[in-house]
């Protein structure tokens, strides 16, 4: 697969180099002086393109060469909006204006734009200058040696096996039965009474990646139907309690309360406890970080129901107690797997079925899952890793001898990091960038296949490529991530192809930490992320739950001019103004409290590819949407839409327009 066109490695050099030999042809002979710089500017651009995809290779590159690298990345992205300003500027030379007033108008436009060029043709010298000084500061140019790297078409099965039903996973069975037993027998410690009137809970704990939700799952599984009434629920880090309570309350009614206004938080308490006060149920709350959280979700669990279940999970032993404290409850340390178990997980993802682990290669395995110390998801990222390398004894030993000694220091975080930033320092550019991309969702959040490669093909990060078109590619970089164990298949069609995934909160920690490193996604919010190093230059830009009035507050200080993709999540409150966002490519505001009015700022964005207006209060589209030359995706469903306006058929870039049935394209 060819370089992408926007990646994390090199920024837009590839689109800004297409733009600038665009710019060379005939149609544009006419303004010389930008001509001259941009000549000159190509070459140099090709050949640090170049340096920086064999930089990107590098898992720890020394300061000047880091420094370098990240200068002339930012640069590429200011001078491509320059480049598509002087563009946009020139858009409309061939109009001929008809009678005297409209010439004037004409004459005077000409000379706004001229004056617009100019600055703009200045811009664009200044910023050459800028290359070429960050070029001779850094005069090394070489090249650097990686793992040999394949791509994969089809998802690999036995990346799929690890996360498959009961019997083909691996070291769950004996835990299984055990958490089963706890819930299910007579607590010797309680009295006949706290039996008869408490309901039982078991909390499990662990640190990240040891498999505690798979594990809740499988029991969860293989109970919830001797029960009336049952719920899964995930909290994380940092919970949207209404959503959350909503959840439960769906599932255990039966009912879609998921996407209504069923209440405030003590309304669907008080609804959730109403309906499970005469039942037994089965409830999993999975992933639970905090004091206060647990407080909120116990109250909906009528405690006087003796023969009604819970189990939790959680990271910290404070929580566990917490929990077990609040019912009759135990606590359930999970465990690391043994060498036997390993053992078979990393050789279910490596080898088929019927084959063996070459004998060349058995003492090196061994050693690399001793430093993996019984992690299932250390297992699964290293074997990720290998299964994509050649089976040869010098590659394996440098993998294990990249592991170091991290896993032996802290199993639970350095380790793990450790084990991560190789997988992805072994991903070629592309997937490094579709990867990090995943940072714009909250934890626990289920990604929806087709929604998230037309993400990647707005951004650029995936194009058309011979007889393969952009979305092929797209489910080809999708499939290999699986393969790789970096994000986890969801849910799957009766064929057993994957139609949505997850992301590991540790894998989604490790690729935050690298996005707002590489200054890839800027993510406000809750937690407010802050990085003192960070650039003040956004160029996508997430905000994960504003409250009214702190939106200017958090963007304080922040250069939001350049930026490319904005992305609102979570319930805002408050709708940030576009104006300042020139240059906006992606633009989703999905579930907003967004209205008509808000659409006469997004007009005028004319480098817009991808609107999401999904969810939304918006009624009625303005006829100036047509403006809107480079948009491919727009969607608009469960909006209020009920008609498109004429100027619809201008927008011929335009590739998925995604509506509710019943809406009718209007002629008017």
């Amino acid at each position: 697969m060819e370089a992408a066109l926007v990646s994390v490695a090199t920024g837009v050099l590839k689109p800004v180099i297409g733009k600038l030999t665009t710019l060379l042809g005939n149609e544009y002979k006419r303004f010389k002086t930008v001509r001259k710089e941009i000549k000159s500017l190509t070459h140099e651009l090709a050949a640090m393109e170049a340096f920086l995809l064999k930089m990107s290779e590098e898992e720890d590159p020394d300061v000047q060469d880091k420094v370098w690298m990240n200068e002339v990345r930012e640069l590429s992205y200011d001078l491509e909006d320059a480049i598509d300003d002087f563009m946009q500027s020139i858009g409309d030379k061939d109009e001929k204006p008809d009678g005297f007033i409209e010439k004037i108008k004409n004459s005077l436009g000409k000379l706004g734009k001229m004056t617009a060029r100019h600055r703009i043709g200045k811009e664009i010298q200044d910023l050459k200058k800028q290359i070429i000084e960050v070029g001779k500061r850094n005069a090394r140019y070489r090249s650097h040696e990686a793992f040999s790297k394949t791509v994969n078409a089809t998802v690999d099965p036995r990346a799929l096996a690890i996360f498959e039903h009961a019997s083909k996973l691996v070291g769950v069975d004996e835990p299984k039965a055990e958490i089963i037993k706890l819930l299910m027998e007579a607590d010797v410690r309680a009295s006949e009474q706290q039996q008869q009137q408490q309901l039982k809970i078991v909390s499990i704990v662990g640190s990240g990646g040891m498999g505690k939700t798979t594990l809740a799952n499988q029991v969860y599984q293989e109970l919830r139907g001797q029960y009336e009434c049952w719920a899964f629920v995930s909290v994380s880090r940092n919970p949207d309690m209404t959503k959350i309570l909503r959840t439960i309350l769906s599932e255990v009614a039966k009912k879609d309360y998921a996407t209504t206004e069923a209440g405030n938080i003590q309304q669907l308490v008080i609804k959730i406890i109403d309906f499970l006060a005469d039942k037994r149920y089965f409830v999993v709350v999975d992933d639970i970080w905090d004091v206060d959280t647990w407080d909120i979700v116990k109250r909906a669990f009528p405690a006087t129901s003796s023969t009604s279940r819970i189990i939790t999970t959680t990271r910290m032993n404070s929580i566990a107690h917490l929990c077990c404290s609040s019912f009759n409850g135990h606590i359930y340390n999970i465990r690391a797997l043994d060498m036997v178990h390993s053992r078979q997980l990393f050789h279910t993802r490596l080898f088929k079925s019927d084959e063996d682990c070459p004998s060349y290669l058995q003492e090196i395995s061994e050693q690399i899952l001793e430093k993996c110390d019984g992690l299932p998801l250390a297992i699964i990222a290293i074997s990720g890793l290998l299964a994509n390398t050649e089976r040869t004894k010098n590659i394996w030993n440098q993998v294990k001898d990249s592991i170091g000694r991290a896993l032996e220091r802290n199993p639970s975080v350095e380790g793990m990091m450790k084990i991560l930033s190789l997988s992805y320092f072994d991903l070629p550019p592309y997937l490094k960038t579709c990867l990090l991309y995943l940072s714009i969702y909250l934890e626990d959040s289920t990604i929806e296949k087709k929604g998230l490669i037309r993400r990647w093909i707005a951004e650029g990060f995936i194009h058309r490529e011979g007889r393969y078109t952009a979305y092929e590619l797209g489910e080809r970089c999708f499939n290999e991530l699986l393969n790789r164990g970096l994000i986890q298949p969801a849910e799957t069609n009766l064929y057993g192809i994957v139609k949505s995934c997850r992301v590991h909160d540790t894998i989604l920690d490790f690729i935050t930490f690298k996005s707002r490193e590489e200054n890839f996604i800027t993510l406000l919010g809750v937690p407010i992320l802050t990085n003192e190093n960070q650039s003040k230059v956004v160029r996508r830009l997430c905000l994960q739950g504003v409250e009214e009035g702190n939106s200017t507050i958090l963007t304080a200080g922040l250069v939001l001019s350049h930026v490319r993709s904005l992305i609102l999540v979570r319930g805002l409150v408050e709708i940030p103004s576009l104006e300042e966002f020139s240059h906006l490519r992606i633009l989703d505001l999905s579930f907003q409290p967004l209205e008509d009015h808000h659409l006469e700022v997004i007009v005028r964005l004319f480098q817009l590819r991808y609107l999401n207006l999904q969810r939304t209060k918006i009624s009625k589209l303005p006829e100036q949407i047509g403006h809107l030359g480079c948009l491919e995706v727009l969607d608009l469903r469960g909006t209020f839409v009920k008609e498109l306006p004429a100027s619809i058929v201008n927008l011929r870039k335009l590739m998925h327009l995604l509506v509710r049935s019943a809406l009718e394209y209007s002629l008017r």
